[in-house]
């Protein structure tokens, strides 16, 4: 039987004197206030601290250091900080008579320099007591370990930085708060008043309070800085902002008032973004906001808007947008104003191109019998003359009895360029709003229709260009001009009326050979049927077909002559017209033709019947146009007349100098004018 073994105990551990440890541990932390740390050994303190701690005296350790913290926190407190408190906020220096201005600049810089030399004691009793506790939480870094989480307390530098806040920001025995608040805010004041301060100071201070913490609030994401300072920063702040609206609007222009405020929100961003928190600028703003810009929006619109719309000041507009789409009532404001400010224009347009009401007669053309061609019988030459529409424009109007084209003309420009004009407010000012481009739509809509004859203005106004004001010009610039007339074309409501017309203007082109290029004309066609469709272009298309169509026929007409060798006396020139396509009376006018013409009709009939049969021809002479060569005694005159007045001057042709026409002549005469006559009075 074996012997039975024993344990073997470890020795015990010589009680070592704590008290002795933590007087020389102590001793080392007041030389680490004292800015001694170099002298001491960390290996040693800190194997203090982990005796102390081992032999279980932590909360003795913990007790200990916390309370040297707070007795060195209370020493920086009244040797640095509170000799550097400001006595010169809010000193009154209206009592130094002549020179008070001077005296307040030297007060405004003393105060200055105070808060500059408190609001850097601050931050460096802060620095100074962050690497105190950067020093003890190393020294202390077991007691962290073991301690503190036993005992449920922060740790060494948590705890340090709550004293920091108790001992220095929240003093009970110094007002150091209520001081370093009064001179944020006095020097922000300084600032906003337009004097330099320090700003790397105000920086350095603010940083302090966003880093502070108080542990012992329950919502722990609560800055000093938020709890202490913004409140009282945007309270002042509002008091501020609220006077200085009043003031400014009622000493500055709108276009000064709207620079000084944007010029406001520009320094306030910047101050939030340098030296106050991110966090602040929302709020911040917002009170610019509502006492800057929201109660003198209708102010800054009556007394500015039309001044810088006529002084063509993007820049102020520009800065009016910007301004008043950061507020709820700004940019309906800002729309309604500008929507009556170009109907103001529009009606301003009508009354001076139109007449005083800005209204149109009913639209219709006066009594031009000629207006309604369908077939083209020209003489010597290419050319025919289409006889214009007579009449007045308007009522009472200052261009009442004007030239029509020339009125529409003008008209039409106008309008383009007050659209040009707000197109470029829109584009530069504005950004391209949509709120403010449905609002000019609606604008010029409503001015442009309020004038009855703005479709057919339209219309002459592109009869015009096509006919001569595209000459010289680029196919580009031909593409901006039809652009240009689309988009008026696009306001106008009656675009029944505007087809009329511009089916009537668009034969006397096709058949008057007027236009001055046939792909600007294509091109206008293709722009209206894209805005249109299909079905108000189809006629439009079928007269263009048609003339492609007689051009060819009088290609072959010519080689006919040639190979059957005959020689009219006088050559014609014939379109042939579908009757469905064109906008005109079919109703033939009677006109006897003398022999000279009726051969070359005769001649041409021949022709196409003999390549169309079942068709019938009615010649239409109330169309036709004739170059005439007439000789008076010594002078000759080449002359352009209707095919009506052509017949009337090849009856004189056979009379010799001196004779007379006899009375049956005369009668034929009669009743040739008359027919004249009524074909250029009857309604079209």
């Amino acid at each position: 039987m074996r012997p039975k073994q024993g344990k073997i105990k470890a020795p015990k551990r010589a009680e070592m004197d704590t008290v002795v440890l933590w007087e020389r541990l102590s001793e080392s932390i007041r030389e680490i206030h004292n800015k001694k740390a170099h002298f001491l050994s960390f290996e040693e303190n800190y194997r203090f601290a982990y005796n102390m701690v081992l032999y279980r005296k932590g909360d003795e350790l913990y007790k200990g250091v916390t309370k040297l913290v707070a007795e060195n926190l209370d020493r920086l407190a009244e040797e640095v900080i509170v000799p550097t408190f400001v006595t010169s906020i809010g000193t009154n220096s209206s009592k130094a008579g002549g020179n008070s201005a001077l005296q307040e600049g030297v007060d405004r810089l003393r105060r200055g320099e105070e808060g500059t030399a408190l609001l850097k004691s601050l931050k460096s009793v802060r620095d100074e007591h962050v690497g105190n506790m950067e020093k003890l939480k190393g020294l202390l870094a077991y007691m962290d370990r073991v301690h503190t989480k036993a005992a449920r307390v922060p740790v060494i530098f948590e705890a340090g930085m709550q004293l920091f806040l108790e001992h220095i920001i929240h003093s009970k025995r110094w007002p150091i708060r209520q001081n370093i608040t009064d001179t944020l805010l006095d020097q922000i004041q300084l600032e906003r008043d337009g004097h330099a301060i320090n700003r790397s100071a105000v920086k350095g201070c603010v940083d302090v309070l966003i880093e502070l913490r108080d542990i012992k609030e329950p919502d722990i994401k609560n800055t000093v800085y938020k709890l202490d300072f913004e409140p009282l920063f945007l309270e002042r702040s509002r008091n501020f902002y609220e006077e200085e609206g009043v003031t400014l609007i009622g000493s500055s222009d709108p276009t000064e008032y709207l620079q000084k405020v944007e010029a406001r929100f520009d320094q306030e961003t910047s101050r939030t973004q340098y030296y106050l928190s991110s966090f602040t600028e929302a709020p911040l703003l917002d009170i610019l906001k509502d006492h800057l810009i929201t109660p003198h929006v209708e102010t800054i619109v009556s007394r500015g808007l039309d001044g810088m719309i006529d002084s063509d000041k993007i820049d102020s507009l520009a800065r009016m947008y910007r301004l008043f789409v950061m507020v709820p009532s700004g940019l309906p404001v800002l729309k309604k104003a500008m929507k009556e400010a170009i109907i103001r224009r529009g009606k301003e347009i009508n009354a001076t191109d139109v007449g005083a009401d800005g209204e149109g007669g009913d639209g219709e053309d006066e009594g031009d019998g000629n207006a309604d061609l369908l077939t083209d019988i020209k003489g010597k030459g290419r050319e025919s003359l289409v006889p214009k529409r007579k009449g007045t424009v308007g009522k009472g109007g200052a261009n009442n009895g004007g030239k029509p084209v020339e009125v529409a003309i003008q008209w039409v420009q106008n309008v383009l360029d007050l659209k040009d004009r707000f197109d470029k407010l829109l584009r530069d000012a504005f950004a391209d709003d949509i709120a403010l481009q449905t609002a000019f739509t609606e604008a010029f809509k409503r001015f442009i229709n309020n004038n009855k004859k703005a479709p057919e203005f339209i219309s002459l106004f592109i009869d015009e260009n096509l006919k001569k004001g595209l000459k010289g010009k680029s196919d580009d610039e031909v593409d901006v001009i039809l652009d240009k007339t689309i988009t008026v074309f696009q306001f106008i409501e009656e675009r029944d009326v505007f087809e009329r017309y511009y089916k009537t203007h668009l034969a006397k082109r096709l058949l008057q050979q007027r236009s001055v290029s046939d792909d600007a004309e294509r091109g206008m066609l293709a722009k209206l049927k894209i805005e249109c469709g299909y079905q108000f272009t189809q006629k439009l298309e079928g007269m263009f077909n048609d003339i492609k169509i007689s051009n060819d026929h009088m290609n072959g007409y010519r080689e006919y002559l040639i190979k059957t060798g005959q020689n009219p006396e006088v050559p014609i020139s014939v379109n042939v017209l579908t009757s469905t396509f064109w906008p005109m009376s079919l109703a033939p006018q009677p006109c006897t033709i003398p022999l000279q013409m009726t051969a070359a009709c005769s001649s041409y009939e021949r022709y196409y019947l003999s390549r169309h049969s079942g068709r019938r021809l009615t010649w239409q002479p109330s169309l036709g146009s004739a170059d005439v060569r007439v000789t008076f005694k010594a002078k000759t005159h080449d002359l352009n007349v209707s095919t009506f007045s052509l017949v009337i001057l090849l009856l004189f042709e056979p009379v010799a100098e001196g004779d007379i026409l006899t009375y049956e002549v005369r009668l034929y005469l009669t009743v040739t004018i008359r027919l004249l006559t009524t074909a250029r009075t009857g309604n079209s």
